[in-house]
């Protein structure tokens, strides 16, 4: 029988690696089995930590995909909800993840290819209205650059969540929680053909995750 490394809660909290985590989880972050040393922390916790976030009303996810993550129930933690760009961005980034070709290249591709697929399943102009709905004029001449800053944006925000890597060389490492995004099409015979068919069709529902209180301002 193995030995369990935490027997209370006073337990794991007194572990130095509490704190990082902690704050990890409640800023919505998500932790994957790459990240070998926090993801053993909290598969180690699990048990003792589920109660403890229920008290701020969050559930703490373990997915079989093999990442954690808090989902907020009620209102003590801030939620997040991600934009219908980064919902859109999100999408094709897992549809990448799922693709054999990325996965012989250990999950790593340049930026140019998530903008290539965008591009065909979805066009130009429709990207454009998906990535910045507030902007009503169209100029062709700066709707490639509008495309590359809110790509940039959605993509930064997706990394601050633990979704995906940004490497240098304009090279993106795409991790594991992206599959969160794969959960309307799970249980379908093609999950690449749906996923392509929700991009394509401009599809996206909401994905929720915890989001500390913003501090008010003096």
């Amino acid at each position: 029988m193995k030995e369990l490394l935490y027997e209370r809660l006073e337990d794991v909290v007194q572990d130095e690696l509490f704190p990082e985590v902690d704050l990890a989880l409640r800023e919505g972050h998500h932790i994957d089995a790459s990240d070998t040393t926090r993801y053993g922390f909290l598969a180690e916790a699990q048990a003792l930590l589920e109660g403890f976030y229920r008290r701020y009303a969050c559930e703490l996810i373990r997915s079989p995909d093999g990442y954690f993550y808090l989902l907020p129930s009620g209102e003590r933690l801030g939620r997040r909800h991600l934009s219908v760009g980064e919902m859109l961005v999100g999408q094709a980034l897992a549809l990448l993840y799922l693709d054999p070709a990325t996965i012989q290249a250990a999950g790593v591709l340049p930026r140019a290819q998530l903008l290539e697929l965008l591009a065909n399943l979805v066009g130009q102009d429709k990207l454009v209205a998906e990535l910045n709905p507030r902007r009503r004029r169209r100029d062709e001449r700066i709707a490639e650059e509008l495309v590359r800053k809110e790509l940039d944006k959605a993509l930064r925000t997706l990394a601050a969540l633990g979704f995906v890597e940004l490497m240098e060389d304009e090279r993106l490492r795409l991790r594991a929680p992206l599959l969160r995004f794969t959960e309307p099409v799970r249980g379908l015979g093609s999950p690449e053909d749906a996923m392509r068919q929700l991009i394509a069709q401009g599809q996206v529902l909401a994905l929720e995750t915890s989001e500390p209180e913003e501090e008010e301002q003096g």
